[in-house]
């Protein structure tokens, strides 16, 4: 594939995506086949937001890979605060042979990956989250067989999860809805990119106020929380507006027989899903929270097996300069 970065599910032509979501499978099938891979190699995981799923699943999937992982909190960086983004990166890049970051702002995800010469991995930022749409898909695929044409009702805020369900929607011919109250769709320019990449795919991406047009037929049904990391202060005013987008066994009546209920986790039971819904023979939760082991260890793969941390010709350059 060679890509340097796993940043944005846009970065990534559809061609690169089914391959990574097809190493994702053949990794889930023959895990024994890439053990050692990465001996020797570590991943810096840097955490200014905590998180269960994307703590295991990248510690668990590089030490079951070879390497070594390295939790990093905000205690130990302080990004921008303790020290400079660029000064970080430069210090990584000689110690270690990856990064996974999950943080807020995306421009610091950018940045790390415009300083540093290793790869860096968006473990999460406020505007996307591609690591947990890979896991996503991985489970749709499982399940559904074929991506094409699938219809996607994500149920509740337009949130970083939102944005890259519609991109890599968009990426694998899928039909994505997204149903959100007045004033909170997607960013605007998530969703002029989903439909432009969907002329030449297949795909579409539409936006409603009303859940029931887009569970309507739906093959999948998705949700997140209301009120994300950093939103704690508007939750019960959000609780309010978001009550009639509640995902409940009403709503999943309108979806196909067949469908599934999809939630990238942790839940707020009674929120945005009810138990009834959650704990059905139509969730499929704990599959997609466990695929996100084997969607990352294929972009580990793809990203650090043939990646050194430095570049020799350093050593050498500080040779030369010695002679002088």
């Amino acid at each position: 594939m060679g890509r340097h970065n796993f940043l944005s599910i846009k970065d990534f032509s559809p061609e690169e995506i089914r391959y990574l979501l097809d190493l994702a499978r053949e990794i889930k099938s023959h895990p024994a086949a890439h053990h050692g891979a990465l001996k020797g190699k570590t991943l810096a995981m840097i955490f200014e937001k905590p998180s269960l799923r994307t703590r295991v699943s990248f510690d668990v999937g590089i030490q079951q890979l070879g390497g070594f992982s390295l939790y990093l909190s905000n205690a130990e960086i302080n990004l921008g605060k303790r020290e400079s983004l660029y000064d970080v990166a430069k210090n990584l890049e000689r110690m270690v042979q990856g990064i996974m970051i999950r943080t807020y702002a995306h421009q610091i995800v950018e940045e790390l990956a415009e300083y540093a010469s290793i790869p860096i991995i968006n473990g999460l930022t406020d505007y996307s989250h591609p690591c947990q749409a890979m896991a996503d898909y991985l489970t749709m695929l499982e399940l559904k067989g074929d991506l094409r044409g699938l219809k996607v009702a994500f149920i509740g805020d337009g949130n970083n999860v939102c944005h890259s369900l519609m991109f890599a929607g968009a990426q694998l011919g899928a039909h994505t809805w997204v149903a959100t109250p007045e004033g909170y769709e997607p960013a605007s320019e998530a969703v002029e990119w989903a439909v432009q990449r969907g002329w030449t795919t297949g795909s579409t991406c539409t936006l409603t106020n009303d859940p029931l047009e887009a569970a309507r037929e739906a093959d999948v049904i998705y949700t997140d929380v209301w009120a994300s990391m950093g939103q704690e202060a508007e939750a019960e005013e959000r609780r309010k507006l978001f009550m009639p987008y509640q995902v409940n066994t009403e709503l999943l009546r309108h979806a196909k027989f067949d469908a599934i209920f999809m939630h990238c986790l942790p839940a707020h039971r009674g929120d945005e899903v009810t138990n009834d819904v959650i704990d059905s023979a139509h969730s499929v939760v704990y599959q997609q929270a466990e695929n996100r082991l084997h969607a990352q260890k294929a972009i580990l793969l793809e990203l650090m097996q043939y990646r050194e941390a430095a570049e020799p010709v350093r050593h050498a350059d500080l040779a030369q300069t010695e002679n002088r």
